[in-house]
């Protein structure tokens, strides 16, 4: 039997590991029977990449990465050095890894902790492809797409990419988290459906500010609304806490907070929402889209490059989102344009309806077939 060999790299947020799990659940259904492919993941050590690749039968092997601030202050320029000596570190590592497992392939999903295995890859001589989730691609993706031969991304507008590698494809997403149900988040949130529903998402580690905006208004927001709230892992119990000793007893029945939301949780909360407040990363972005919800953007201020902000004017123009900077999001202002979208719906009809125009994005599918097709050429 013949076999290839592929190897995956990226950052640890989901915003790399989503994307990469819905590349390879497609690239497991499309390969050939009568054809072994085995897969690794190499990137520094990291909760979520390892728990989410071993679940998808990856095989991993760890690097050290170094991680590049450009914000100028004391302990950036310490931390700036230490890491410049993990950098080729890293690069001597992923060539040892490279050297025994003689991948046919490297797929990068970007991120500083990619750079070492694109840069030891090319070395080598092992083709490199890279998927850029971002309008406005980081440094490590400027660097690794210099070494890739093919760049796949997901928006028209993607800056800094040599056109005549560039392919525009979207972002990939899990094809499980569109197939949720109402009934199901009724179940899994003892949700009443007495009022509509907010979902917020402040990504896999949280979002403080996004939180404390919630929270300043809470009691507020429960007497219009029913609210799903994804906290992230190192608030939830606080926002527990918190939220037991200042909301009205009445009101205790429509908050929903959560540390973080598995595939089955994530898809019914998507399928009950009525309004999506979320960062402005690309993976949640086209999670939202694909799911038909409208959505309130809120962009990190701190993302590389600007990146979130990009990434959220660039989906707003074709009126399926509002973006609200952050530095606007005070918690009355952000209540009001809230209420405001309800009362008439019609705005959040109409973003609603123009979220048809991603419909026909598979990204995960399509870059999946071009790896198939490389493989077994």
């Amino acid at each position: 039997m013949k076999e290839s060999k592929i190897i995956f790299t990226g950052g640890g947020t989901g915003g790399h590991v989503f994307p990469l799990v819905s590349v390879i659940r497609n690239l497991q259904k499309e390969f050939p029977k009568d054809h072994r492919l085995t897969m690794y993941y190499i990137a520094p050590k990291d909760e979520i990449p390892d728990f989410n690749f071993t679940q998808e039968g990856l095989k991993t092997r760890y690097i050290l990465a170094g991680k590049l601030r450009r914000y100028i202050d004391p302990i950036s320029i310490i931390r700036n050095l230490v890491d410049m000596v993990k950098i080729p570190i890293g690069v001597v590592q992923a060539i040892f890894h490279i050297f025994v497992i003689s991948p046919d392939l490297v797929f990068s999903k970007g991120g500083y902790g990619s750079v070492p295995v694109a840069i030891a890859a090319t070395m080598m001589r092992v083709p490199v492809i890279l998927h850029e989730s971002d309008a406005a691609p980081g440094l490590a993706n400027k660097i690794v797409a210099k070494f890739a031969t093919e760049v796949f991304v997901s928006f028209f507008e993607t800056e800094g990419i040599n056109p005549g590698k560039k392919f525009v494809v979207g972002n990939p997403i899990r094809e499980e988290i569109k197939n949720g149900s109402l009934d199901g988040a009724v179940q899994r949130f003892n949700l009443t459906k007495e009022k509509p529903i907010l979902l917020i998402l402040g990504g896999s580690q949280g979002s403080k500010r996004i939180n404390d905006t919630i929270l300043a208004i809470l009691n507020q927001l429960l007497g219009d609304f029913e609210v799903i709230h994804q906290c992230g892992r190192v608030n939830i119990e606080q926002i527990q806490k918190e939220t037991d000793a200042f909301l009205h007893d009445h009101l205790k029945k429509y908050y929903h907070p959560f540390s973080f939301f598995d595939e089955g949780q994530l898809k019914d909360a998507y399928s009950a929402a009525d309004l999506v407040i979320s960062r402005a990363g690309s993976g949640s972005i086209f999670e939202i889209l694909a799911n038909g919800k409208p959505s309130i953007l809120i962009p990190l201020p701190e993302a590389a490059q600007n990146h979130q902000a990009e990434n959220a004017y660039r989906v707003a123009k074709y009126g399926v989102t509002i973006v609200m900077e952050e530095d606007n999001l005070t918690p009355h202002f952000f209540l009001e344009k809230v209420r405001s979208l309800f009362s008439p719906p019609t705005q959040l009809i109409e973003m609603k309806k123009n979220t048809i125009q991603f419909k026909d994005f598979n990204a995960g599918r399509i870059i999946a077939a071009y790896i198939k097709e490389f493989l077994i050429r």
